[in-house]
């Protein structure tokens, strides 16, 4: 399951997804640092499906974890040159312009 939490703003629609057992947690590597917080990324738990869907209308997009980048990457909204590792966790954002 991947949690995902819609924010939006005007005609903007940012998408902020990650591995649902991954909201809370903070992970760490080198000077980089990800913060996963429930306040920005724990929102509805949703299945891969409904998840590309709601990738589909975002103009934004931050993202984290296997299941949820790797999602991304398959449906090919994500480079997987463009993903970076932090503490081991696969990270990668998009704009849709």
């Amino acid at each position: 399951m991947i949690s995902v939490k819609r924010h939006g703003a005007g005609s903007e629609l940012l998408v902020a997804a990650c591995d649902l057992g991954l909201v809370g947690r903070r992970f760490e590597e080198g000077e980089l640092c990800l913060e996963l917080r429930p306040g920005f990324y724990g929102g509805e738990r949703v299945d891969r499906r409904l998840f590309l869907e709601l990738l589909a209308i975002a103009t934004i997009a931050n993202l984290a974890g296997e299941e949820t980048v790797g999602a991304a990457v398959e449906a090919g909204l994500v480079d997987p040159g463009c993903v970076i590792r932090i503490g081991g966790v696969p990270h990668a954002q998009f704009l849709r312009m």
